[in-house]
């Protein structure tokens, strides 16, 4: 299974993946958004889809795509730990080198 924060950094995907927050879409109706080939956006939706962002169901001849929530919520949450992280980071670093700078420099 991909990386669903490495899936969803690539612009083209993230910008499937928001079409997709508006409700199902055929490969045909999304690839109409963008300057690729619609082979190309299977592909990216294969990638979001192993991600666990995507899914597809038949609907006679075609595949609808849309979002699956739990993929979604479960990428909200990993933005949310990196994001804490690296804040928690870079106040620490602000606060250690405050500390060690010469007064004249402060």
């Amino acid at each position: 299974m991909a990386d669903a924060l490495s899936a969803a950094a690539e612009p083209t995907r993230r910008r499937l993946l928001q079409l997709l927050a508006t409700g199902p879409r055929t490969v045909n109706e999304l690839a109409e958004h963008f300057t690729v080939t619609r082979p190309a956006i299977s592909q990216h939706l294969a990638v979001l889809a192993d991600a666990g962002l995507v899914t597809a169901r038949k609907d006679g001849r075609q595949r609808l795509y849309s979002v699956v929530p739990a993929g979604i919520a479960q990428l909200r949450a990993e933005i949310d730990r990196f994001w804490s992280t690296e804040l928690d980071l870079l106040v620490h670093d602000a606060a250690k080198r405050a500390t060690t700078q010469p007064k004249e420099h402060r």
